[in-house]
């Protein structure tokens, strides 16, 4: 039994590891870090995920990068959106938002992985990322609701009556997908050690 006068461990604070990705992945990191430093609010971090996504705009790259964070309170969530000029700012720009959801308010984690040759995914599972792959993650706090309908049926194949419809109300709050390919086998050890940080701190 764990004696109960014995000092409480400190959790770890990734907040500086959190910085030097930031610096790392070279995307106006003093905008990112600032914008994200306001929805932090001097909280430690316990576990962060950062996606660095490009895109085509016909014949020029956009960037766009995904921050979340997890602190000992709250799931902060992260955006930049690099623009081309337009008729209201004449010079290229970058939009930021950020939100804070109280972990009180996640009621999904969903941890959906393909995973390619499982007959030899014994000999990787002490190293998940080795296996490659993909991850998506998704996760819910109740802003955004998804419904898929489909026509209803009854079991009776020659039956021409209309049923109405039915379908199901998914969280969808934020997916974000992971691959091997195209984030390194790192990105998916991070996404997975994060899914697991925040399954653990919204269990409680």
């Amino acid at each position: 039994m764990r004696d109960l006068n014995a000092p409480v461990p400190e959790l770890s604070d990734a907040s500086r590891e959190l910085r030097d990705a930031i610096d790392r992945c070279g995307y106006y990191p003093d905008v990112v870090a600032d914008s994200l430093a306001v929805a932090i609010a001097g909280e430690p971090i316990r576990a962060y995920v950062l996606q660095h996504e490009p895109t085509f705009d016909r014949d020029e790259v956009r960037r766009h990068i995904t921050i979340l964070a997890l602190t000992p309170t709250r799931l902060i969530v992260g955006h930049t959106d690099e623009h081309a000029a337009d008729d209201l700012i004449r010079a290229p720009y970058a939009s930021t938002s950020t939100e804070a959801i109280p972990l009180n308010r996640v009621n999904a984690v969903v941890v959906n992985r393909v995973v390619p040759n499982p007959a030899g995914y014994a000999s990787v599972r002490s190293d998940p990322a080795a296996a490659g792959g993909e991850v998506v993650l998704t996760i819910g706090w109740g802003m955004v609701n998804r419904i898929d309908l489909e026509p209803a049926v009854c079991a009776d194949p020659n039956c021409e009556a209309d049923h109405g419809y039915t379908g199901s109300v998914a969280a969808d709050d934020i997916s974000l997908r992971i691959s091997a390919a195209a984030d390194g086998p790192a990105g998916i050890q991070q996404v997975l050690d994060f899914a697991a940080a925040l399954s653990f701190a919204t269990s409680r």
